[in-house]
């Protein structure tokens, strides 16, 4: 090993180019700070090189080969629909290989430095980066850990032949499962399922108990109906009785919540896995930073740590492990580091999932309405009654506005359908500005189109919707 004598010094050094790190440290570019931007693996993170981006590859596929039948009835015809999963994979890398590109020459472009090697913290501010033979040194006045976090295989669950898969595993198959068992309650179990469905496997989603996404119980309803539509069998698991993984595939042996044993066979299992932070082998143990029993380091509004000049964004952090998340606290770090007062406020924070139809859900349930005792006005506008959605035959879902019955104030806005996922912004705009049922109805909205369902969905609350028959 080569040990660099010279401690290089830096305004900031960020160890993790994932969407946070490297949006921080093209902040901090733009903010006239030197820095140095550290990846052990690929720039992009998990995110783009094995999570988001080729999950969302995948589900793209998914959703176009739903659309055939339409296709069909709109005159394109030529095609078999034949899916060929190399030609997906190639595509898949062909992806990836061009938006990591893009990172690399916007870091050039800012004077970024970017170096590839595992960083450990030798000091508070000192840290060390190893890349095979060469090792250097850097010094700098605050540094921001964006590691991320690994999915781990539960306890009782132990692979021996490749046979049960994590998230980033999973969009790596050669093959298309004949039969897919999926254990997890979380968004990428929902589009893990949905997607592989459309692909041509039989799936069989093994939930614990109920189904665990922060949705609205009308959005739970809807999901489950469309995957019993599209023949993807959902079991409710009272506990894991056993597992018996040969070459050829996997069974599993569980108690249902009506305390039946019953068995599932298939090619493959996925399995979510549950999320660790990625900081044991940083080096933070010997400042004592405060850490939570799980290991995910604790910050204040600005994202720094207990240690001062040491901050942490992203997965690292407590809360949801999302990249919309990262990248706002990577920002708000470096704005912060350089003497701004920024806010970071995920109350308005919309979850997302690409099932076929999407979903996206923003602000107050219709069970927190319940539980908090508040007098709302609620109306859930169907999709079938949107004119673009007949044109499209994107006619599964709904679009529901809850409000405050005295102050017109709207509470949330959930929605599953084609579309959903764009018109999420809008729906975060909305309860950020505290918008009340007016704010929504005085605009004028683009004929036909997706977002008429927002406006329908909020004159239904006043049984002014015109392409919905109120009922009584």
């Amino acid at each position: 090993m080569v040990v660099g004598e010279i401690s290089q010094e830096r305004d900031l050094v960020i160890i993790g180019g994932g969407p946070g790190g490297y949006s921080a440290a093209i902040r901090a570019a733009q903010l006239g700070l030197s820095v140095t931007l550290i990846e052990q693996g690929h720039i992009g993170g998990v995110c783009l090189n094995e999570g988001c981006i080729p999950s969302k590859v995948f589900t793209h596929a998914a959703a176009k080969l739903v659309e055939k039948p339409h296709l069909q009835d709109l005159g394109i015809s030529g095609s078999e629909g034949k899916f060929d999963i190399k030609q997906l994979l190639a595509y898949k890398t062909k992806v990836i290989k061009r938006l990591r590109s893009g990172i690399e020459n916007l870091c050039k472009e800012n004077k970024i430095e970017l170096i590839n090697g595992k960083a450990t913290f030798l000091d508070i501010n000192r840290i060390g980066v190893e890349n095979g033979h060469q090792f250097d040194i850097f010094t700098c006045k605050n540094t921001i850990i964006a590691t991320g976090s690994s999915p781990i295989m539960p306890l009782e669950l132990k692979t021996i032949s490749g046979r049960i898969l994590l998230a980033h595993e999973i969009f790596n198959l050669q093959e298309i499962p004949t039969d897919l068992l999926i254990m997890g309650n979380d968004y990428i179990s929902m589009e893990v399922a949905s997607c592989y469905a459309a692909l041509g496997s039989n799936v069989t989603i093994i939930l614990d108990n109920q189904l665990g996404l922060p949705f609205d119980e009308s959005i739970k309803k809807e999901l489950l109906r469309l995957f019993k539509k599209r023949k993807i069998r959902v079991i409710n698991k009272e506990k894991l009785l056993s597992t018996n993984e040969k070459e050829d595939g996997i069974t599993l042996t569980i108690q249902t919540d009506k305390n039946r044993e019953e068995t599932f066979h298939g090619s493959f299992l996925f399995v979510s896995g549950t999320k660790i932070p990625n900081v044991e082998t940083i080096g933070i143990e010997r400042f004592g930073i405060q850490q939570t029993d799980q290991g995910f380091i604790k910050v204040d509004g600005n994202m720094e740590s207990s240690i001062n000049s040491i901050y942490a964004i992203g997965d690292v952090t407590e809360g949801p492990a999302l990249a919309v998340k990262a990248i706002k606290q990577g920002k708000a770090a470096v704005e912060a580091i350089s003497g701004g007062k920024p806010e970071v406020d995920l109350t308005f924070l919309p979850v997302i999932v690409h099932t076929i139809p999407p979903i996206a859900s923003v602000g107050l349930t219709e069970q927190d309405i319940s539980e908090l005792g508040l007098d709302a006005r609620i109306s859930q506008f169907p999709m079938r009654s949107n004119g673009y959605a007949a044109i499209t035959a994107d006619v599964d879902g709904f679009i529901k506005v809850i409000s405050d019955s005295t102050t017109s104030i709207i509470l949330g806005i959930h929605m599953i359908g084609e579309g959903a996922v764009e018109l999420s912004t809008s729906f975060v705009q909305l309860m950020e500005m505290a918008a009340k049922e007016e704010d929504i109805k005085f605009p004028s909205y683009a004929h036909p189109g997706i977002g008429e369902g927002v406006l329908e969905a909020v004159e239904g609350l006043v049984g002014q919707a015109i392409h919905s028959v109120l009922t009584k």
